[in-house]
């Protein structure tokens, strides 16, 4: 039998419970041993008042953004919640940051307009320039924490942006305790861990804490993205893979293409 890609790699996802598999599965169908440490748990805000208040008056917007799978769920279980139509965002330029994120919009039946060539935020404001006037009003949906950089950007192009917080990360109880376990044992610790988003990066050094830098020696850091890996820069942890396509497929090839296979 022909040996998979990356049998013999022992890989640390920390996404999110249950949206880990996305990752995981195409990780283990290419041979890989997938160990699953969620990093970031999903909740919802401390309250909805904000999104329920713009989606009242969607008619009022003429863009909308959504940035994460999360951010498209969580809209529209609001929109169901407060039985409202989905048919008054006809009218709205739909702009997804990523491949998912369009298709779980499109899968609600929003047509999406604009996805932008890189899934970051700079180059969402690339694609809506010239697309957007001083009578753009945009509705930019998203999480508690997330960088300003796009609202303040489209607001310096005139527009009037309203943020409305959809769902906010926290870490997992236990998270901290499943980690020390398999970093301490040789035949536990990963080859690999895997960075879906900055939040995971960031709650995953800190949950590590004072013990990081030598619990990750010889460990490859594998980031989805620039944005996620300017967070590992920046808590010390330069990632070692890094994926061209911004997708769970192109991290996956990333790890393939790295030329340290523990596998051989």
């Amino acid at each position: 039998m022909k040996k998979r890609p990356l049998e013999g790699w022992r890989v640390l996802v920390t996404r999110a419970g249950p949206q880990a598999r996305a990752l995981s599965g195409p990780l283990r169908e290419k041979g890989a041993e997938v160990v699953e440490i969620p990093t970031i748990e999903i909740h919802p805000p401390a309250t909805y008042a904000p999104l329920d208040q713009a989606l009242g008056n969607i008619a009022g917007y003429n863009v909308l953004i959504l940035t994460s799978v999360n951010g498209v769920s969580a809209m529209f279980d609001r929109y169901r919640e407060l039985r409202l139509n989905k048919d008054e965002m006809r009218h709205l330029l739909a702009v997804a940051i990523g491949p998912a994120t369009a298709q779980a919009m499109r899968e609600e039946g929003i047509d999406v307009s604009v996805v932008p060539e890189r899934y970051v935020a700079e180059s969402v404001v690339e694609a809506l320039h010239g697309r957007i006037t001083a009578d753009s009003r945009v509705l930019l949906v998203r999480a508690k924490v997330a960088r300003d950089i796009l609202p303040n950007e489209l607001r310096k192009m005139g527009a009037q942006v309203d943020v409305a917080e959809a769902y906010e990360t926290k870490v997992p109880e236990g998270a901290a305790r499943h980690l020390r376990e398999i970093f301490s044992d040789s035949a536990t610790k990963p080859h690999v861990v895997t960075f879906t988003s900055s939040s995971t990066a960031a709650n995953f050094v800190e949950l590590l804490g004072g013990n990081a830098r030598e619990a990750l020696r010889d460990v490859c850091l594998a980031s989805i993205g620039p944005v996620t890996s300017a967070t590992l820069r920046d808590a010390g942890f330069p990632p070692t893979i890094e994926a061209r396509e911004y997708t769970m497929s192109g991290l996956v090839e990333a790890i393939m293409a790295y030329p340290d296979n523990r596998a051989s």
